[in-house]
């Protein structure tokens, strides 16, 4: 396989990620990093031994040499930076979610098409070996006919006034958080294990603060718990949500009910989802990514342990570690990673990831959130022409 060249756009939490990621696919090579500031940018490329920092993401996509770009920016910037560069004629992966509004994740889907590029929006979630697990067992029919599906996206970095982070700004992140920003993974995963869609919905937003103290100092995501409280500060008023739940309905008679919050003391990124079939169960949580529960009726429950060598022949190919050895967060993006460079490669091979069309999927269940909290009412999920893969 040839080696591709790639820049990353975006110098925060998520930027890092994708470098430390990037450098575990043996056949792709990081020749560029852009920030909106030269220093950070700067400072990231030298630490990872990267040739070229920028402060203009557009030099990067107007060298020929660069095949793909990965946007790892705030939110709000996402749809311009996609757009810029699929008119560039280079390969896209994006962090979600994919735009803010549903008419710009359209418009990125329609423009992926016509320029034939491949393009995925960062669903990474679905890439724990156990999260494929539940998958093969659901298509192999081992759950029955699904009935219920539940759990929450809980986290408690934002648990406190002084809390701040870009995400807590509209602006910035769109006008959803909680569910913008996790809840919008666990819809992922569910859809994705279960195969099925949600249609309908109801949804109760909260925003607890509606002031925060936001530090006059950048705050790192995820960052703030290890600062000492700063005195520096502004008050500034708060419109995205802290809190958010949802009941919903799949398939033919599927019922479901989720939460997602980033003021939950102690759950540190605690996506839990549970599914109940007419033959047995499953349930998964991502702070302990290695352990499946299988829930059964008439016979003893189990916990199993990621071994690949145990699980099913196509969730096995999502675990590079024997048994007894922890694959995690990190460990997704590289499988997603893999998959996309793998399918530029291979042009006519089948994308195995989330695509941008799966972004614009997304983005219908959180309108219809939007829409089903302020009107208080039961909303129905627009239908594309989406798919999970």
């Amino acid at each position: 396989m040839r080696r591709f060249r790639t820049a990353v756009i975006g110098t925060g939490f998520m930027g890092r990620v994708h470098l430390e990621a990037l450098r575990r696919v043996e056949f792709v090579d990081v020749v560029a990093v852009a920030g909106r500031r030269l220093d950070a940018a700067q400072r990231l490329a030298n630490g990872f031994g990267i040739e070229k920092a920028v402060d203009d993401y557009h030099s990067l996509l107007r060298d020929s040499t660069i095949d793909a770009v990965h946007i790892c920016t705030p939110n709000a910037a996402h749809y311009q930076m996609a757009k810029d560069a699929l008119l560039a004629g280079k390969h896209v992966l994006c962090e979600k979610p994919l735009a803010v509004s549903v008419e710009e994740a359209q418009e990125l889907v329609s423009l992926a098409s016509e320029r034939n590029l491949r393009n995925c929006v960062c669903h990474n979630l679905r890439y724990y070996p156990m999260v494929q697990q539940m998958r093969r067992m659901r298509e192999a029919g081992d759950l029955g006919r699904i009935l219920v599906v539940q759990g929450t996206y809980s986290q408690d970095w934002l648990l406190h006034e002084t809390d701040w982070n870009w995400r807590v700004d509209s602006a910035e992140s769109g006008p959803m958080r909680a569910m913008g920003d996790i809840g919008s993974h666990w819809f992922d995963m569910a859809e994705h294990v279960t195969g099925l869609r949600v249609h309908s919905l109801c949804a109760d937003l909260q925003t607890y603060y509606p002031v925060r103290k936001r530090p006059k100092q950048n705050v790192e995501t995820f960052a703030g718990k290890l600062s000492a409280e700063s005195t520096d500060v502004e008050e500034i008023e708060v419109n995205t949500e802290d809190f958010g739940a949802v009941i919903f309905r799949m398939g033919e008679n599927t019922r479901g009910a989720m939460t997602a919050s980033q003021v939950s003391a102690g759950r540190k990124n605690g996506l839990s989802i549970e599914i109940y079939g007419t033959k047995s169960s499953v349930a998964w949580n991502q702070e302990r990514p290695d352990e499946l529960w299988i829930g059964n009726r008439d016979i003893p429950n189990q916990l199993i342990l990621k071994d690949p060598a145990l699980l099913t022949t196509a969730a096995r190919t999502y675990a590079d570690l024997p048994g007894g050895h922890s694959e995690g967060y990190d460990d997704t993006f590289k499988q997603v990673f893999r998959r996309f460079y793998f399918s530029i490669a291979e042009p006519q091979s089948a994308a195995k990831y989330p695509e941008m069309v799966d972004g614009l999927r997304q983005m219908n269940i959180l309108q219809a959130e939007m829409e089903s909290h302020r009107n208080r009412s039961w909303v129905e999920v627009p239908e594309h022409d989406t798919h999970t893969n």
